[in-house]
């Protein structure tokens, strides 16, 4: 018998271990999971969110695009980029905030590289949902709002409907049916960027926005 014959017969012979039953997730998580209605889940959000050096707004249907515009002209903003064909980027621009130019992502970002990362001071999308437990936004990219839009320009705005935020990742997972298809880029933000060198000196806006502001869109009767 050959070496290899060997080595083989050994191998072949060895008995194949029982793959162990794997964990009952949902149940762990349905036994952990804190009992939550839905103002105590945006009062964690929020407060996870602040603890980051996020902004957060509270804001209706009705009144977000004044109360987007109102802090783009505090900050001192004169573009916004907003994506192609949304119904929240309509509704901005039938809004028509004054001295804040809008700017739909509508072409190919080697068309106009330039302008973007040089002469966009700021961007809007819609988050899919938020989970409460680590205070994460979700973001779905889609042609219309690509990952783009929450990279480069230096101030992001989110707006964010308060009745998709969820108690933590697992039910968020659930929900939303994410084991059924996934965008190229599923985003979880926490925060604005930040980086910090040896001496633990936080710099923000080392590599993505250094400011993100949340406004927290409530359906008329949902308590803050």
């Amino acid at each position: 018998m050959s070496a290899r014959e060997s080595i083989l017969g050994r191998l072949r012979s060895t008995p194949v271990a029982t793959r162990p039953p794997l964990p009952d997730v949902g149940a762990w998580f349905a036994a952990h999971q804190r009992q939550e209605d839905l103002p105590q889940r945006i009062r964690r959000l929020r407060s996870a969110l602040e603890a980051v050096h996020t902004e957060v707004h509270d804001t209706t249907e009705a009144d977000w695009p004044a109360l987007l515009a109102r802090l783009a002209a505090a900050k001192g903003l004169r573009t916004l980029l907003i994506g192609d064909g949304t119904a929240h980027g309509a509704a901005l621009e039938a809004s028509s905030p004054e001295g804040l130019q809008l700017v739909p992502y509508a072409q190919a970002i080697d068309a106009w590289r330039d302008t973007l990362f040089d002469g966009i001071d700021a961007s809007l999308t819609l988050a899919r949902s938020a989970i409460a437990e680590t205070g994460s936004l979700v973001l779905w990219p889609s042609a219309a709002e690509p990952r783009t839009m929450s990279l480069v320009p230096p101030v992001h705005f989110v707006l964010l409907d308060v009745a998709c935020i969820h108690a933590d990742f697992h039910s968020t997972l659930r929900a939303e049916g994410w084991a059924q298809g996934l965008p190229t880029n599923a985003l979880l933000i926490s925060g604005p960027s930040k980086t910090a060198d040896i001496q633990q000196t936080l710099a923000y806006g080392a590599h993505g926005p250094r400011e993100l502001v949340v406004l927290l869109r409530h359906a008329p009767g949902v308590a803050a």
